[in-house]
């Protein structure tokens, strides 16, 4: 994807983050863009679908040995409960019931979370909106990692390893980085999914339960779908912090991989992303972009260039004053 560099610390930059000025120039030219904003009414159903799925799925492997335990978590319950969780990101920017029910999208997404196996979904908002607003803001964008782990993890090896712990760090990090207070919508996420977890032990035993979290573990860690938390901000080509993905596993993760779209118009739900890149397909059309999530992984552990030191940074002085 062009000339790389060794990376021994991140990208520093002093300059506004690019998605300001093209939502604005976007908006001024194609003002019909507004129009895609706003709830994607088949979202609910969808999610519901594939939770209903989960459960049932769950009574279908309780009596399976262990090693199908293992296997059809990684190779199905993982996918789905992937795929919750990005439909939980796209929940978190309120597009399953609008703006105005703000809370009935917060319900939801705990609800979404269930058969993810351990809470999620209100840290996730909570930690979101700085990824948004201060992106790849030092102390402030916790989805970048930290200097230990850019230091560390910088072999082949290492960076593989690195990628099996990644569902670990993404949990742990925030706490280290930008800890907050725990929220009553954290506790009432809690509160429900470890109820849900209780009843399916009840039910069905232990391995429901071990297919739904090693699903969600297994399926963040090395896996085709898990390339995208690669793919969308790891500086492949420098001066480019924010790259898309137009291949198939979109149709599995809700148009993740429309991500240069998608931090332009966070309101606007992933189904309707295609429609801003058919639109505004000059901002797009050039833009260096990934045409496969496997092969991200592959360069990641690989290319010595690459690692988690691979992220641009900059401050934001009036965000840590106020």
């Amino acid at each position: 994807m062009g000339n790389r560099v060794t990376r021994e610390d991140f990208e520093w930059v002093y300059t506004e983050q690019p998605h300001t000025q093209r939502r604005k120039e976007i908006l001024a030219k194609y003002p019909e863009i507004k129009t895609l904003m706003g709830p994607d009414p088949h979202l609910k159903w969808i999610v519901s679908g594939m939770v209903f799925m989960q459960f049932l799925a769950c009574y279908l492997v309780k009596d399976l040995s262990w090693k199908w335990i293992f296997f059809w978590a990684y190779a199905f319950g993982g996918c789905i409960n992937h795929s919750l969780t990005l439909a939980i990101h796209d929940i978190s920017h309120n597009v399953a019931f609008g703006n105005k029910q703000a809370k009935w999208n917060r319900w939801f997404a705990v609800f979404a979370n269930l058969p993810i196996g351990i809470p999620y979904s209100a840290s996730f908002k909570k930690y979101h909106i700085d990824h948004h607003r201060y992106l790849g803001g030092d102390n402030l964008d916790v989805d970048i990692p930290t200097d230990f782990e850019g230091w560390f993890f910088c072999t082949p090896l290492r960076k593989l390893l690195w990628l099996f712990l990644q569902p670990l760090f993404y949990s742990l990090r925030p706490l280290y980085v930008n800890p907050k207070a725990i929220t009553r919508m954290e506790i009432f996420n809690a509160l429900v999914q470890f109820s849900i977890d209780l009843i399916i032990y009840y039910l069905w035993g232990l391995k429901p339960i071990i297919y739904l979290i090693a699903g969600t573990i297994l399926c963040m860690g090395v896996h085709p779908i898990s390339g995208h938390f690669i793919a969308e901000h790891y500086m492949f080509l420098k001066g480019y912090e924010t790259y898309s993905y137009y291949g198939p596993l979109n149709w599995l993760t809700f148009n993740v991989g429309y991500h240069m779209e998608h931090h332009d118009f966070p309101s606007i739900p992933g189904c309707r992303l295609p429609m801003v890149k058919k639109i505004a397909a000059e901002y797009y059309d050039n833009l260096p972009h990934h045409q496969s999530w496997i092969r991200v992984l592959w360069d990641f552990v690989f290319d010595d260039t690459i690692g988690p030191y691979s992220r641009v940074k900059r401050l934001y002085e009036l965000a840590k004053e106020s």
